[in-house]
């Protein structure tokens, strides 16, 4: 049996009397709780013609019921394919459209205009899930009181697909990432020996449901390998030194550790109880690791992963944590830095950095063309560049492709661009990352225009057009944007100039 869920139902019979999901001033739910009511959510879908590999999509808070939902889409073999909560209209008619789900799972906020999109794509359901609301919840609380509910798992193999994450591309539309069972067994197993991380722990949960930080890294580790889950809605500074008391693990992006340092109340006798601060998903300064090592006796624990790839890297659970480093692999993951041919370069030298082991994805949902040149023989491109030293630690010193990366998440430039260049008015534009203390990264838009720009207006059909965290925090006008010989624009000189943006 290769159905993850069989993974995380024997972890949950394990603790079937224990509490295992924690919503603060909310629900408590049992390893059992858990087992039988994503039993139950799985007899709607399959009464709802889900079949193994069908597709269904969620845009919807977290919460409890966010968690019910993953398990039963998994427990059903079915594809679990999250969406930001923050996507826009069109941006979740570009996904509904590639993806081809039968079923659409979101807010009732957020209903209309899907439902409108349901007349145009062939055999979509769509159902609404809030917290204790929605068309979803009231077929859950039927069929609960009907006793109805699935105690087999779907088999599935160990390359078949368990979820579909989008990630933005630097050129084009979003590639949807094919996750697949053996993916995500491999990558928990990798995680947990890396980590020791076990029945024990409770894991402080402040991190987005729709991300592969929060949903596989965090979530998926602690129902198979740990012990229970604190499961807070979003980072609240208030809400998080309130539970830190209770919790041994916490998993974030640096922006929650600048926040917690800007806090008087976070010290050392608030955490002294933690076993382990953990780092991902945007590169943590020097400057916050040695701060934080400062206030509390403990150095943040840095790792490295994508989303094709899980969790790739780690800085050691004892051993030297390295600062401005990601650590070396994880076992069973091999690494090496490679130059522009795809040949092996000597340890110490700055190159891309190529990553192999069960951990990677199958592949991009149907773009077969882009899969192939994402691969070196069985190497994945990960597009960072990087050094490995002579002890066998990674350090990722840049990007070869024009990813931002502002609070944890990831933003292509040329999706930024394509909505401004659509604009009356915008001749060219050029979107780019610079250092901001909170965010790791700002977005800086740089403009040229047919006469004086009205920023301001840009700004609100940019808010229209994408999810909030994509829109560009500075906005800068020139008569012509730098470009070398070949007439590329030369964003690198674009970062230098506005890197003080946000200092």
């Amino acid at each position: 049996m290769h159905n993850v869920f069989a993974s995380i139902q024997s972890n949950l019979r394990r603790q079937a009397e224990q509490i295992v999901l924690t919503i603060p001033f909310g629900a408590k739910l049992s390893g059992i709780d858990l087992d039988s009511q994503s039993a139950i959510l799985a007899a709607v879908l399959l009464d709802l013609g889900i079949e193994p590999s069908d597709r269904v999509s969620v845009q919807i808070d977290k919460g409890w019921m966010n968690v019910l939902l993953y398990l039963a889409v998994l427990r059903c073999g079915a594809v679990y394919l999250p969406l930001n909560s923050a996507y826009t209209d069109t941006e979740i008619e570009y996904f509904l459209t590639d993806a081809e789900p039968k079923l659409h799972v979101c807010s009732r906020d957020r209903a209309r205009h899907a439902k409108n999109l349901k007349h145009s794509l062939t055999g979509l359901e769509i159902l609404t899930l809030d917290d204790k609301s929605g068309s979803l919840f009231d077929l859950f609380l039927a069929a609960s009181s009907e006793g109805k509910t699935v105690e087999a798992i779907v088999p599935r193999g160990s390359d078949d697909l368990a979820s579909i994450i989008y990630t933005s591309g630097t050129t084009g539309k979003p590639k949807g990432a094919m996750i697949t069972h053996n993916n995500l067994i491999s990558n928990a197993a990798m995680l947990s020996a890396a980590w020791a991380y076990s029945a024990d722990d409770v894991l402080l949960h402040a991190l987005p449901l729709f991300h592969v930080h929060g949903l596989f890294v965090a979530l998926n580790l602690a129902l198979i390998h740990g012990g229970s889950v604190v499961l807070l809605p979003k980072f609240d500074l208030d809400a998080v030194l309130s539970v830190l008391p209770d919790v041994t693990v916490m998993m974030g992006v640096p922006t929650y550790y600048t926040r917690l340092l800007a806090d008087r109340r976070f010290d050392q006798e608030i955490c002294g109880h933690m076993r382990l601060f953990i780092s991902g998903s945007a590169p943590l300064l020097v400057e916050t690791s040695d701060e934080f090592f400062d206030r509390t006796g403990q150095r943040i624990l840095e790792r490295y992963g994508m989303t094709e790839t899980g969790m790739s890297c780690s800085n050691p659970l004892r051993g030297e944590r390295r600062p401005g480093s990601v650590g070396p692999p994880l076992p069973g993951v091999e690494v090496r830095i490679v130059d522009e041919d795809g040949s092996e370069l000597s340890r110490g030298a700055i190159g891309s950095l190529e990553v192999k082991g069960d951990h990677v994805f199958k592949g991009y949902w149907k773009l077969p063309e882009k899969t192939a040149a994402e691969f070196n023989d069985e190497w994945f491109i990960t597009g960072d560049m990087a050094t490995l030293s002579e002890d066998g630690y990674v350090s990722i010193v840049g990007r070869g492709k024009d990813l931002i990366i502002s609070g944890g998440l990831n933003i292509y430039p040329k999706e930024i661009e394509d909505v401004l260049n659509d604009q009356t008015g915008v001749v060219e534009s050029a979107v780019v990352g610079v250092p901001h203390s909170d965010f790791g990264e700002g977005i800086v838009a740089v403009l040229v225009g047919e006469g004086t720009l009205d920023m301001g207006a840009l700004e609100i059909r940019c808010r229209k057009k994408l999810a909030g965290f994509k829109v560009p925090r500075r906005w800068v006008q020139l008569e012509a944007l730098p470009r070398n010989t070949m007439g590329k624009v030369q964003k690198n000189l674009l970062r230098d100039e506005y890197a003080d943006s946000f200092v």
